[in-house]
């Protein structure tokens, strides 16, 4: 199902698909991939049912919207997307960056306007 949430944002962005199946495809990717749903999980049963049943039906709905070779090709690009090496170190240098990029806007700020006289 991942692979074909991610194939159907890739088919929404084709210009070989009609904009009807784009509309559907955005919401239906958008609704799959976001964190709020129409039944919230804690409900009991009710709270997967969402996910089980909604999101299912409305990518088999876009897939039929969309002719079968270009869906293929999404779906191929969405697969090769899921093998690709996922770098840790990268994430690691990232996560740095943003924390050091957070510390010197806090000293900024906190020299600016803190209390402290910077000369």
């Amino acid at each position: 199902m991942k692979r074909d949430v991610h194939a159907l944002y890739l088919a929404s962005r084709d210009r070989r698909v009609p904009w009807y199946a784009k509309a559907t495809a955005i919401i239906v990717a958008g609704y799959a991939l976001s964190p709020i749903d129409l039944i919230p999980d804690f409900i009991p049963v009710l709270g997967y049912l969402d996910d089980v049943i909604i999101v299912p039906l409305g990518i088999m709905l876009v897939i039929r919207m969309i002719p079968p070779e270009i869906m293929a090709e999404h779906r191929d690009l969405a697969a090769s997307a899921q093998e690709r090496p996922v770098s840790r170190t990268a994430a690691v240098v990232i996560g740095i960056v943003w924390l050091a990029s957070a510390a010197i806007v806090t000293w900024f700020i906190y020299m600016h306007f803190g209390g402290a006289k910077v000369p």
